[in-house]
């Protein structure tokens, strides 16, 4: 019987051995390893829980940190160092996320990112539509920091420039905003390339958009967003925030 099956078992091993046994390993493999990377990359990304809110001074972060998690109105003032709380993002209230509000002062701003950037899941940008035409410059300038930043081109959290005080008639729509900020960034970027100011990951000058083409969102390793909000509401100190394109866009990325 044994020498009966000896000529199958011998047909086996050479198929076993054979290139298709080997295309069949090298598949498993290529499985294997890509599951672990997944794993790896979620697991880096689940232990980032802050969102960083960010912007110039008077943009009314800090007013709208308070309104996320309160819902009420209060007077607010330049803040000089951080603020966080625990903000719970859905209906059932078991996923939350750390809400970071940073000094927006030129002097604070650049120093607190640097403390809290490594932990960020998203990023909040917040803008004044009403003072952004005078403040456009100076907006992009820092935004244009934020997104060179080598931690944050290689964690690439969800990006959100929130256009505040949309309550006002003055105020800039998200779409010209959006138009603004991308011609400045890509003026920054050209004047820039000879002497930038942060480094990648691999130690080169860290690179804003794709060479050779107008800069655009698009172009950013992290999906970028853009809302129209209001902290204060329609209604002033009385009445609610607008704040629904904002809480759903936590729910997302939460």
């Amino acid at each position: 019987m044994a020498g009966g099956l000896e000529p199958d078992l011998a047909a086996l091993r050479r198929e076993l051995s054979g290139p298709a046994a080997l295309s069949v390993l090298l598949a498993l493999i290529a499985v294997a390893v890509t599951f672990l990377i997944w794993r790896f990359v979620q697991g880096r990304r689940s232990s980032r829980k802050a969102v960083l809110l960010l912007g110039l001074c008077d943009a009314g972060k800090t007013l709208l940190f308070a309104r996320l998690l309160s819902g009420r109105y209060r007077d607010t003032q330049t803040s000089i160092t951080d603020s966080s709380a625990t903000y719970r993002v859905s209906r059932d209230k078991s996923t939350s996320v750390t809400l970071i509000d940073l000094p927006g002062h030129e002097s604070l701003r650049l120093q607190f990112l640097e403390r809290f950037k490594a932990a960020a899941r998203a990023i909040v940008f917040v803008v004044d539509s009403v003072a952004f035409q005078r403040e456009v410059k100076d907006v992009a300038e820092f935004l244009y920091q934020v997104l060179v930043d080598g931690t944050i081109l290689k964690n690439a959290p969800a990006l959100l420039i929130a256009c505040n005080k949309q309550d006002v008639t003055m105020a800039k729509s998200a779409k010209l905003i959006q138009q603004q900020l991308e011609k400045e960034l890509n003026t920054l970027r050209v004047t820039r390339s000879a002497a930038p100011t942060s480094l990648d990951s691999s130690g080169g000058p860290a690179q804003l958009g794709k060479k050779g083409k107008d800069f655009d969102f698009s172009q950013l390793p992290m999906k970028v967003e853009f809302v129209e909000c209001s902290a204060r509401g329609s209604k002033g100190e009385e009445g609610d925030a607008d704040l629904e394109g904002l809480e759903k866009w936590l729910v997302k990325v939460a």
